[in-house]
């Protein structure tokens, strides 16, 4: 029998965001589950859990004050429990998108076992494509399953981490993930492995053994507009011409008076991009802009010689992009879906605004009321676009995630 979910609330006693009634307990499922919302420091004196996790998944708002206290105790009281999670541009808990909290999804499994290894980019002195090569490299094993990966947002290539991930990897194992945000600054991201919260670090868990199901997809529901513009000139996901002109000059003659809020106002005018890797055009987002040689810097790479549009929303499109990705990642396991990561782009979050939950709400109506959700806006989201598909780095996508026993 399945359980049945109510969405009460007890802000005094637990400020928990999804409980069971008692007659359909999560017992039922193979995997427990316990989710949390973290409003303060105190709260984690009020986890009601009765069983020790396997792992806690914790996306944190940059604004939480006391992040680094709250998993420093979290570790220290669950010694044997995994931590693993990042920085937010919002966290996703239910139907709700939250701020300045840290949404807390506690997993146990009943067979399926964990492993988190992570690369510190400084230190290891590694680009990003030798840190997923890395970080894979470490996860090796028989049974593993899948790999879910979080990187800081800002100086993380995420196409090149993609790559790393699939260079010496079998062509079995599926790669899902995001890159952390820290709302819409662009200033600093971090991640959470074990104890540490740190920038500039990958960190990725592994999955391992035959009776874990993946559901995953990616799906966007932006507009293309204006012509096809070639690149001229990029290293990497540099871009310094289109055209044969200045990137960064044409992009804004296209924002007009956005141009001066840049490079925060470029999430709401992305790239689609096709080249002889993506012949269905991906979607690629501005990171930075350098005003001194005239660049743009892109969460993934603008190969020379690919084809760019530019592009804008449609907030019906946009929800309806959500809701086919929810659509596609249910069917893409006969299992009953129990859990599901939600990892949406910060640029949808900006354009949708108080529209926000809609997504949200669009994708829990697709899985109906007998699962968890979690997750987080991003500055990038990595997934296939469905099974069928390669893994790669997106932007402006609801990418999602199932994992079922």
């Amino acid at each position: 029998m399945c359980p049945k979910k109510l969405d009460l609330y007890d802000l005094e006693i637990l400020n928990v965001d999804t409980i069971y009634e008692e007659d359909f307990s999560y017992k039922y499922f193979i995997m427990k589950i316990y989710q949390h919302k973290i409003l303060q420091l105190e709260d984690l004196n009020h986890l009601d859990l009765d069983f020790v996790p396997d792992v806690f998944f914790l996306f944190a708002s940059p604004t939480f004050i006391n992040t680094e206290e709250f998993v420093n105790q979290l570790a220290h009281k669950y010694e044997n429990t995994k931590l693993i999670g990042c920085s937010t541009a919002g966290e996703i808990l239910g139907n709700e998108v939250l701020d300045s909290t840290i949404a807390l999804t506690a997993v146990k499994f009943e067979k399926t076992k964990l492993k988190i290894e992570e690369v510190d980019l400084l230190s290891c002195n590694i680009d990003s494509f030798e840190a997923g090569k890395t970080i894979s490299g470490k996860l090796h094993g028989p049974d593993l399953r899948h790999i879910f990966v979080l990187s800081d947002g800002l100086i993380v290539n995420g196409a090149e981490l993609v790559k790393g991930l699939h260079a010496d990897l079998d062509k079995s194992v599926s790669i899902t993930g995001g890159m952390a945000g820290d709302c819409s600054n662009f200033e600093n991201t971090f991640v959470i492995s074990g104890n540490q919260v740190a920038s500039k670090k990958i960190v990725a868990v592994g999955l391992y053994g035959p009776e874990l199901s993946i559901g995953f997809a990616s799906k966007g529901g932006w507009d293309s507009f204006g012509i096809e513009r070639l690149v001229t000139k990029s290293t990497n996901n540099i871009l310094y011409e289109l055209d044969g002109q200045p990137a960064l000059e044409l992009y804004k003659s296209f924002l007009g008076d956005m141009a001066k809020d840049l490079p925060g106002s470029g999430l709401l005018f992305p790239l689609s991009m096709r080249d002889e890797d993506n012949q269905i055009p991906v979607v690629r987002t501005i990171l930075s802009i350098d005003e001194k040689n005239g660049s743009l810097t892109f969460a993934g790479n603008i190969p020379q010689g690919s084809y760019v549009r530019l592009m804008k929303a449609n907030i019906d499109r946009i929800i309806g992009g959500a809701e086919q990705s929810a659509l596609t990642a249910k069917g893409s396991t006969d299992e009953p879906h129990q859990l599901a990561f939600l990892i949406s782009c910060v640029g949808r979050r900006l354009v949708m605004k108080q529209l926000v939950e809609e997504e949200v709400e669009a994708v829990n109506e697709v899985f109906g009321n007998n699962i968890y959700t979690t997750g987080f806006y991003s500055y990038g989201e990595i997934a296939p676009f469905d099974k069928f598909s390669p893994c790669t780095l997106h932007n402006q996508t609801m990418t999602i995630t199932t994992f079922s026993e």
